[in-house]
């Protein structure tokens, strides 16, 4: 994770088996099951408006709405998309054309790219099930293939399907930097502590900003929430769906609180698991995620000591909380070495313990990790679990999940803070978390500057007349924390938001290996049984 002050924002999907083999890379061999959700390092709370309902199919080109994608067998995932092995078996990918601007349906296009299984049965298709893995950045087309057996009974009746949304990997992905420079911006303090840190790391967020509008200027005023959820109505029209079936996980749960907003009465059936919290603005978000984060450590912690001897931070939670903040203060002033030459900085440390927080299966790789930094004095693993969030590979190449995530969250986010702004800010902030608050806080800079104006404070996710959408929050989520869950329900509307709670630990609810939430969500999307409001598990 780079220490300047936008990465911090990412809310990607990484799994524990992504971080395993990130770890063995480092040369730590970890055994760890893909248990699904980890979002790269905490963020604000993106958003999106709710212009008038765009039209439907018969206002569209026939250009687009009688696409025949031409599926075939899927090649390896680009660098952008996070690289990776071809998915090989059953998958296909094909390319859907959508108009750059949706104001201008008839004007100029580019292509999404898509990737799907088909149902294997028994029982009758239900038609697709489109998936979003959150960021907002994070790619589906690499993503999903990785995943697809915690969905194997889904895809008995349904067609497994995702996308790359706009900015993001192959669907026109935003460029900002090359790898070098990205790996150059480690060096620049993310929490900076007098005036010279704040005119370098200002200086530095002017350069990166610079850069994104030199290499994709053109997409940076198309890539907002709003304009992805029309590209999934066309989605829909051209799979051949007569309503949307949805799974959308972090960021996608706005994604899909936007869509049912845009077209209620194109919702079939909808899942929104580790929900973002649709009536938080950017400050608000930020610092919910603050106590979001400090919350899951503070578990983490009290894991760890009752464990004993095998805790690197001791048998006392708070005080292996402030060993915690010790260690990340003298990484400020002196980074760690590592084998690969490359230094692990506070914001890589930050990183890398912000990734073991999204699953508890990665728990024992973040005592690992605090083992080595405390007792080696290397950062070999806490700086192998942070490249696994800012979507580094072994061979040094990043996918473009940072840069689509600034984009895609500026795009949305109305509101500009100044660095005025943050120091008022800082002392609430540090009261939510010791660890994470200032990171969190100086983050708010993240779109100043940016050459687009946001679109509004919140997303409208108010769904009159859809079908029931299940709204799934986990009390021990960091990235999205578990109220925003009841105020997505409260806001789609009575007899639309479906709440159910999972008591658990980790970024997410369905993929967790809890039988009654698996039960729950197969049941509601197989069978249509809605479940009561308020239903909990765990």
């Amino acid at each position: 994770m780079s220490s300047s002050l936008r990465t911090i924002r990412t809310r990607a999907l990484v799994s524990a088996t992504a971080v395993a083999a990130l770890l063995a890379v480092a040369g730590c061999d970890g055994q760890g099951k893909d248990q699904g959700k980890a979002s790269a390092t905490p963020t604000s709370g993106s958003s999106a408006t709710a212009p008038a309902a765009p039209p439907g199919s018969s206002g569209l080109p026939r250009s687009l709405t009688g696409q025949k994608p031409r599926w075939k067998e899927c090649a390896a995932p680009t660098a952008r998309q996070g690289t990776g092995k071809a998915p090989g078996g059953d998958w296909e990918c094909a390319g859907l054309t959508v108009p750059l601007d949706w104001a201008k349906p008839d004007g100029e296009t580019f292509r999404l790219a898509m990737i799907r299984a088909k149902a294997t049965g028994p029982g009758k298709r239900i038609g697709s099930l489109v998936f979003n893995f959150g960021g907002p950045g994070g790619s589906g087309v690499s993503s999903l293939p990785g995943f697809s057996g915690d969905y194997e009974k889904l895809r008995a009746r349904y067609d497994l399907v995702s996308f790359d949304p706009r900015g993001v990997g192959e669907s026109e992905g935003v460029t900002c930097r090359s790898d070098k420079e990205i790996d150059a911006a480690e060096a620049v303090d993310g929490t900076p502590d007098d005036a010279a840190e704040i005119k370098a790391a200002t200086a530095d967020a002017r350069t990166y900003i610079a850069g994104c509008e030199r290499r994709s200027g053109k997409v940076l005023p198309h890539v907002d929430t709003v304009s992805a959820a029309r590209d999934m109505d066309l989605m829909r029209q051209v799979l051949g769906d007569r309503k949307l079936s949805y799974f959308g996980i972090s960021y996608g749960t706005e994604l899909g609180g936007v869509y049912a907003h845009l077209y209620p009465r194109h919702v079939a059936r909808a899942v929104l698991d580790a929900v973002v919290d649709p009536s938080a603005d950017t400050e608000q978000g930020s610092l919910a995620q603050a106590r979001g984060f400090q919350l899951a450590l503070d578990n983490y912690l009290r894991d760890c000591a009752r464990k004993g001897l095998a805790c690197p931070v001791g048998d006392d939670p708070e005080a292996g909380a402030e060993k915690i903040v010790a260690l990340l203060k003298k990484l400020d002033k002196k980074p760690l070495e590592t084998d690969s030459g490359r230094k692990l900085t506070e914001g890589g440390a930050l990183g890398g313990i912000a990734a073991a927080l999204y699953s508890e299966d990665s728990w024992k790789y973040l005592t690992l990790g605090l083992q080595e930094a405390l007792t080696l004095g290397k950062g070999n693993l806490l700086l192998a679990m942070s490249d696994s969030m800012s979507g580094r590979d072994d061979k040094g190449r990043y996918s473009n999940i940072n840069a689509a995530n600034t984009a895609i969250n500026c795009a949305d986010e109305k509101k500009r803070y100044t660095v005025s702004d943050v120091k008022e800010r800082l002392p609430r902030f540090r009261e939510a978390s010791k660890v994470f608050g200032d990171y969190l806080a100086w983050s708010l800079l993240a779109c100043t500057g940016w050459p687009v104006d946001g679109r509004t404070d919140t997303p409208e996710v108010s769904a009159e007349g859809s079908a029931p959408v299940l709204v799934v929050g986990n009390t021990g989520d960091p990235a999205t924390p578990y109220a925003g869950a009841r105020t997505m329900a409260r806001e789609l509307g009575r007899g639309v938001g479906v709440e159910v709670t999972y008591r658990g630990q980790g970024h997410g609810a369905y993929n967790s290996g809890n039988a009654c939430m698996t039960k729950t969500v197969n049941a509601y999307l197989l069978d249509g049984k809605v479940p009561a409001s308020g239903k909990t598990c765990g």
